[in-house]
C-alpha cells in the first residue's frame, strides 16, 4: 500500500512500512510538517507525544485544521506532571516519557485496532532519550519501526539537531528509510 506524502522536496508517495526521521532545530517549526503529514491519504493516525500534553496536541491539530476525528493521542506527560486527565476513546496515557515499553505497546494496540491507511508521529525521540536514555530510545524507535512494517503503516519521528551530537544523529538516521532535514530558516531538504 502506498501513501501520499505532502512534504516538500520528498517523493510524492512512500510505501507502507516507511519510517521518516524529521531532523529539526530546537526552535524549528515542526508543526507544519507534522500536520501536513496527517492531512492527506490517512484513515487514522496516532500522535505519540513525549513533549506536549494531549490538550496541546489537540490545539495544534485544530489550529492546522487536521481532521481530529481520525486522531488518537498518546500523552506521556500528564500523569507524571500531575495534570488532571480524562481518558477517552481517542486519548490514552502512559505513566511517563521513559516508559518506553508502554509506548511501544500502546502503538501496537493502535495499529491492531484500526484499519486502512495508518500514520503515526513520535514527537519526540529526543524527549524519549532525555527521560530514558539514548540506547533505550534507540531500541524503542527500532521496535516502533518494526511495527510500521508489520502493519503497513508509515511514521514520522522527530529528533532535534541541536541536542544530539553528529554521531547520534547518524546512528538514528541509519534506522530510517527517509530523512527530512528542517533548517532554522524553514528550508526543507530530504533524502530517501
Amino acid at each position: 500500500m502506498d501513501y501520499e506524502l505532502a512534504i516538500e522536496d520528498a517523493p510524492e508517495t512512500i510505501p507502507g512500512g516507511t519510517g521518516i526521521l524529521l531532523l529539526h532545530p530546537s526552535i524549528g517549526e515542526t508543526d507544519r510538517i507534522d500536520t501536513d503529514f496527517f492531512k492527506v491519504d490517512t484513515d487514522h493516525f496516532l500522535v505519540v507525544s513525549t513533549r506536549t500534553t494531549a490538550r496541546e496536541v489537540e490545539q495544534k491539530l485544530e489550529h492546522y485544521e487536521v481532521d481530529e476525528s481520525s486522531a488518537t493521542i498518546l500523552d506521556t506527560l500528564s500523569i507524571e506532571r500531575g495534570y488532571s486527565r480524562r481518558s477517552s476513546d481517542n486519548i490514552h496515557y502512559v505513566a511517563a516519557p521513559d516508559d518506553l515499553d508502554a509506548i511501544v505497546e500502546k502503538t501496537r494496540q493502535f495499529l491492531e485496532r484500526h484499519d486502512g491507511k495508518l500514520r503515526l508521529s513520535v514527537d519526540s525521540v529526543t524527549e524519549m532519550a532525555y527521560y530514558a536514555d539514548e540506547d533505550r530510545a534507540f531500541e524503542a524507535t527500532k521496535r516502533i519501526l518494526e511495527l510500521l512494517d508489520e502493519f503497513d503503516a508509515v511514521g514520522l519521528f522527530h529528533l532535534s539537531k541541536e541536542v544530539h551530537d553528529q554521531e547520534t544523529l547518524d546512528r538514528f538516521s541509519e534506522l530510517f528509510d527517509g530523512v527530512v532535514d528542517l533548517d532554522e530558516d524553514g528550508t526543507v531538504t530530504t533524502e530517501f
